[in-house]
């Protein structure tokens, strides 16, 4: 529970707001941060329109506002800035945008000519709303921390997620990047549970469809792969690339990823037999029903590590040192 590190007797100002997108893990951070969730009623108009009214003073206030930008993106992030500009235009000391599940971060580059850099665009529209600050969890490139001209927090599930693997039988197995991007990723895992690394080797077409797998680096026969990854969308490419490992002789794979978006036909994707579990967290809700049609989906909660960040960040303290104290060098 978050205690307050106030002496002087003045009361704690941390007030934490939760937007449309995620109420149970916000009310999960509050539940351990030990306060309760303010009063904020959100709404659309009949043309779609969202409207905020904050029904509590929040003048002087330190506020922290939980709002993955999950689908339906474009409608949480409208929401998200429309309560960023509410607490500003209501005096707030500062206006914290807790944004576990980060939309747009794909769109982080060009491409192809004509094209914009919207990851880029989200960073300044954010600012220009009223945020003093930006958390995240597993950017998709860690790149897009400088697109903010404002503090950003960039936290990992990693931990997390190699809390949960260590329960498991990992004797015989590896952990595998499904593409070189996430090559680092997969040596943080490696060192974290003393395991080796193989590499998945992939050429895209250009057409849209998902890369073929055209070689793997590294001893995957007869092993346990665990294929560590930013996200599931679709489902369709982290499918083919556990495929692509059976074929190759090892034992139906482990899938860990920060953010389970799961959308389209990743459930029926995903329910294939060289899949063993799939393993996310729940910086984006996932439904009752998603755990039904897929057994073998597992989700991990994210909220003891960003109620954590909330109370370290009000009370002045080192965000760098939650990763610390676990042996993990990472820049937040």
């Amino acid at each position: 529970m978050y205690a307050s590190s106030a002496s002087n007797g003045v009361r704690d100002r941390l007030r934490l707001f939760s937007g449309r997108a995620h109420g149970g893990l916000a009310k999960e951070i509050a539940d351990r941060l030990g306060v309760s969730l303010g009063s904020m009623h959100v709404r659309q108009f009949p043309d779609t329109e969202t409207k905020v009214q904050i029904e509590e003073s929040v003048r002087e206030a330190d506020i922290f506002i939980v709002q993955p930008t999950c689908p339906p993106v474009n409608e949480n992030l409208m929401e998200l800035l429309v309560m960023l500009d509410a607490f500003r235009r209501a005096s707030a000391a500062s206006v914290t945008a807790v944004v576990p599940y980060f939309g747009y971060a794909k769109q982080d580059r060009k491409s192809t000519g004509r094209e914009p850099i919207s990851a880029r665009l989200v960073a300044d529209i954010l600012t220009s709303a009223g945020a003093n600050r930006v958390i995240s969890v597993d950017l998709h490139v860690a790149q897009i921390q400088g697109f903010f001209a404002i503090p950003m927090d960039h936290l990992t599930a990693l931990t997390t997620i190699a809390s949960y693997l260590r329960t498991k039988d990992l004797s015989n197995a590896v952990i595998v990047s499904p593409d070189v991007g996430r090559v680092k990723l997969a040596e943080k895992y490696g060192e974290l549970l003393n395991l080796p690394i193989a590499l998945m080797h992939k050429r895209r077409s250009g057409d849209g469809t998902s890369p073929e797998v055209v070689g793997i680096v590294g001893d995957v026969e007869g092993k346990t792969p665990i294929i560590v990854d930013d996200m599931i969308s679709t489902g369709g490419t982290i499918r083919n690339s556990a495929q692509a490992l059976v074929d190759a002789g090892s034992d139906p794979c482990y899938i860990a990823a920060t953010h389970g978006v799961l959308i389209g036909e990743a459930m029926t994707r995903l329910n294939a037999e060289c899949v063993r579990e799939v393993i996310v967290t729940n910086t984006v809700p996932v439904p009752a029903e998603k755990l039904v049609e897929l057994p073998k989906l597992h989700v991990l909660s994210i909220a003891g590590l960003l109620s954590d960040v909330i109370g370290r960040i009000h009370r002045g303290d080192s965000v760098s040192e939650v990763f610390n104290q676990q042996q993990l060098n990472i820049p937040v």
